[in-house]
């Protein structure tokens, strides 16, 4: 009979540790995923402040040239 009990006890012993172990696992899966999400939204910001800059600078250089051409073909017209 005592030997039945530790052998019950023990059954339930690793149904407990069983589902602490599935509660972590999950608990790690779903704190994985939370970093994961956050490392690519924080990436995608980055990536569109850069491609912002690119833009602006492309933005001003095309004005700059197309200025710089403008009045030396003015200039030219009008000599």
């Amino acid at each position: 009979m005592k030997w039945r009990q530790s052998l019950n006890q023990l059954e339930r012993a690793f149904v407990e540790e069983a589902a602490l172990d599935r509660d972590r696992r999950e608990l790690l899966r779903r704190t994985a995923e939370r970093r994961t999400a956050k490392r690519r939204s924080e990436r995608a910001i980055k990536q569109g402040k850069s491609h912002f800059i690119v833009l602006s600078v492309t933005l001003l250089a095309t004005a700059v040239i197309v200025s710089v051409v403008m009045f030396r073909a003015l200039y030219l017209i009008l000599e």
